[in-house]
């Protein structure tokens, strides 16, 4: 462990010494970033349960219409030609063909994996277990799937762009966990961004996610609006569609999308653009929003807990959370896009450090982010599509969410904890949260 880091001795101490402070039942203490070091950040509560999941009635109407009814036979396509081109790695690798299987350790050696991609190759042989295929597959049988493939993406509505995409990235497994080329390579073809445009907003899947997002924006006539992660601006053109003139600040934890997104939006009234990182103290210089938006972001953060509480702080009294979020670990998400999820080779911290710790998955299940929401201090959550729903296949879900009245200012915490703790074991930030979610028995 680098010496910047407190040790686990440390992380303890810090959570005995909040959890001795008045009104403080129980802690968790994390590490965060903090610049180009480490800094502690705290989720004290009473002590309470944490709330049962539950969601508002969800809506008589499907949120994508007839049209989505192709969505589950689509996205079973898409996997399936993944799985087949992970086993054709794995076999071109030299592996399981002696007819028995291989550990973790074992595969990841024989595809030459860089260590920050084994977690990926895991999840690689989780996907062929599932899939129960009786030996490795033909060369017929792989570009049958491809094909297949490229179907789905068409009826989907994913533009050739990302078609190419998708069949470049299984064509370059080995060359991908190997790190011989990157997956930004691939998905920012030449500094443009028509590829992850068309994976967030140029598709059936997106188009009605985006559009519900917008929607439940704009429902709650917000004049200030925080976007968090705005990325690429895919959910952005339609938010700002569905509302008049407001004052928007637009984030993200890189200056290439803002730099971006100055250009695009140049002629929109109204939007402001600011460096945000989900994983650092979110401090903004700003008042209360009315709304905050986060689209395909919040699986990024370290501690789901602790992200959702910082963000509840940027809100006003009865504000509004809009989150877009995946909840399925699809198998061509795990041989494609999961590829950004590995930590960077030089990086201070590395894991989740909440439900997810020591798990190869990267999303919170649908029910984990509903109990998530109720934990860190949200009320009325609403979830869009509902089960039953053909859309609901993506895994993907717009979560609504208003921030909770009654949390104590935890300024007198840390005031405390500064005055029992050495100075250098001070944490950064507490949060105060309605209950902490530390079992990870659960599962959604």
């Amino acid at each position: 462990m680098p010496a910047e880091l407190p040790s686990r001795d440390d992380l303890r101490l810090v959570r005995r010494t909040l959890e001795e402070l008045p009104g403080v039942a129980e802690a968790e203490v994390l590490l965060i970033a903090d610049g180009t070091r480490a800094a502690m950040s705290a989720l004290v509560s009473d002590g309470h349960p944490p709330p049962e999941p539950s969601d508002a009635a969800p809506p008589a109407t499907r949120l994508g219409g007839a049209k989505t009814h192709v969505v589950p036979g689509c996205l079973a396509a898409m996997d399936r030609a993944a799985v087949l081109a992970i086993a054709h790695a794995l076999h071109s690798a030299g592996l399981f063909r002696d007819g028995r299987p291989h550990r973790a350790e074992e595969a990841a050696a024989g595809l030459g994996a860089a260590p920050r991609h084994r977690w990926i190759v895991r999840r690689w042989l989780a996907a062929l277990a599932s899939a129960d295929l009786p030996g490795p597959p033909t060369r017929q049988e792989l570009a049958r799937a491809m094909r297949d493939l490229d179907a789905a993406r068409q009826e989907l509505g994913y533009p050739a762009e990302m078609g190419r995409f998708f069949q470049t990235a299984l064509r370059s497994l080995p060359r991908l966990v190997r790190d011989e080329i990157s997956l930004q390579s691939l998905l920012f073809t030449g500094g443009g961004m028509t590829t992850a445009q068309g994976n967030y907003r140029d598709n059936l899947i997106s188009r009605h996610l985006n559009k519900a997002a917008a929607g439940a924006v704009a429902a709650h006539l917000p004049t200030r609006v925080l976007e968090i992660g705005a990325g690429v601006g895919a959910t952005t053109d339609v938010v700002l569609d569905a509302m008049g003139k407001v004052d928007y600040l637009f984030t993200d934890v890189s200056a290439f999308f803002l730099d971006a997104a100055r250009e695009r939006f140049a002629r929109r009234p109204g939007l402001r653009y600011a460096l945000l990182d989900v994983n650092a103290p979110m401090e903004l210089d700003e008042q209360p929003f009315d709304v905050v938006l986060a689209a395909n972001v919040l699986h990024n953060a370290r501690h789901a807990g602790r992200t959702l509480a910082a963000i509840r702080r940027l809100l006003s009294p009865g504000g509004t959370l809009v989150l877009i979020e995946s909840c399925v670990e699809h198998h061509l998400v795990s041989a494609s896009m999961h590829f950004l999820m590995s930590p960077r080779a030089d990086a201070l911290l590395t894991g989740f450090a909440d439900v997810r710790q020591g798990q190869d998955r990267v999303f919170l299940g649908r029910t984990e982010w509903i109990r998530q929401l109720a934990a860190a201090g949200y009320r009325d959550v609403r979830v869009e599509p509902a089960p039953d729903d053909p859309l609901a296949a993506a895994g993907q879900y717009v979560f609504t969410a208003v921030r909770g009245d009654h949390h104590p200012d935890p300024a007198p915490l840390l005031s405390k904890a500064a005055e029992a703790l050495p100075p250098h074991l001070v944490p950064r930030e507490v949060h105060t949260v309605d209950a902490l979610i530390t079992d990870r028995s659960f599962r959604s």
